[in-house]
């Protein structure tokens, strides 16, 4: 099979053969229609966060069923398929508790080492070296899934599409979820990328009003507006806006999707006295915001970091919203790209040149 290697820090995703990786016990090998373009991935890729090379990034797949590993029941071969890029193993503390967001395999084994909970990689090279898995390795025509993270896909969604569902959108999802936001509650939205967009469409969803999105880029709120904000503003006008918008106080939520400490500090700065701000942008390794103590203390605000959903519980949600049509799959995707052009894919993400998610389709780009 094809499979985007990065072989080091800071060299271009390369595209080479490599054996069709084959399922374990308790696991799915899915074959890929599509895999998200994240800038989680764009950091490993520039060295920001650390994991072990060479390896295949990638980890949000659509796809469908290629061949079950031993115990795998309740799906079938052939069937359409998504994964989220948490793959809960099921069993450690907590996930046993409901907190698969948490799983301490996932972030011990797949995350600083690259591999499966039986502590090696399905990837190898044809002459045996390993290539190290981010989550499942999605930037490639196979790739293996514990079934805990396969997901069947209800009809109606397109399948390579559907591929955001398993980070921007599940992202989104968690976030609004760890808001604990309720009908009728206002939002700001600061960084409407492809994460941004899902919770612009998400909080409408819930009944959020006004929904507020913040960018620099124009084309991106524009987007934003397309997919359900209220209002939209460049970061300089934005403080002062929201405080018009809100009658002087601020908003209920403010969500923060970039991972950097300037939009950190803005989306604090927007919340109303007893808000929640909610950050979900990764930022590179060792990188801090400035908090001011006293106003944190004295006003009750409420930071409430979120990594992503609960696979188990919430993908099954997410899955039925997306059916419905509450929340549009495709609407966030914005650009398409061939595996070959996959190292194109992150140099213009780098840029700030997708608006929205762009995926990877892997039999080929448009």
């Amino acid at each position: 099979m094809r499979a985007a290697v990065l072989e080091r820090v800071g060299e271009p995703l390369r595209v080479e053969e490599v054996p069709i990786p084959e399922p374990k016990a308790g696991e799915v090998l899915v074959r890929v229609a599509a895999c998200g373009v994240c800038h989680t991935d764009l950091h490993v890729i520039k060295g920001e966060v650390a994991f072990p090379t060479p390896c295949v990034l990638g980890h949000e797949i659509s796809g469908t069923v290629a061949a079950l590993g031993p115990g795998v029941e309740g799906l079938k071969v052939g069937a359409k398929v998504v994964s989220s890029f948490i793959m809960p193993c099921g069993q450690c503390y907590y996930c046993l508790r409901g907190e698969e967001d948490l799983c301490e395999r996932f972030f011990s084994y797949n995350r600083l080492k690259g591999v499966l909970y039986d502590g090696t990689t399905r990837l190898f090279r044809k002459d045996g070296t390993p290539l190290w898995m981010y989550s499942m390795g999605g930037l490639a025509e196979y790739a293996v899934v514990p079934a805990t993270d396969v997901f069947p896909l209800p009809e109606g969604i397109p399948l390579e599409e559907a591929a955001v569902l398993g980070c921007a959108l599940f992202t989104a999802y968690g976030a609004v979820k760890t808001a604990g936001l309720e009908g009728g509650e206002s939002v700001a939205v600061v960084a409407t990328g492809g994460v941004g967009l899902g919770i612009v469409q998400i909080a409408r969803a819930f009944g959020a009003h006004p929904v507020v999105a913040i960018d620099l880029r124009p084309e991106k709120l524009a987007k934003a507006k397309a997919l359900g904000a209220t209002h939209t503003f460049v970061p300089a006008e934005a403080p002062q806006a929201v405080q018009d918008l809100t009658g002087g106080r601020g908003v209920d939520v403010a969500f923060e999707a970039l991972g950097k400490p300037e939009t950190f500090r803005l989306a604090l700065n927007l919340l109303r006295d007893g808000g929640r701000m909610v950050p979900v942008g990764i930022a590179p390794q060792g990188v801090e915001a400035g908090v001011e103590i006293t106003r944190l203390v004295r006003r009750k605000l409420r930071i409430l970091g979120s990594y992503g959903a609960k696979p188990r519980k919430d993908m099954p949600i997410l899955l039925k919203l997306a059916q419905a049509g509450i929340v549009g799959v495709g609407a966030g995707v914005s650009d398409r790209f061939a595996l070959e052009e996959a190292d194109l894919a992150y140099r213009h993400l780098d840029k700030g040149e997708i608006v929205g998610r762009a995926v990877v389709l892997m039999g080929g780009g448009t």
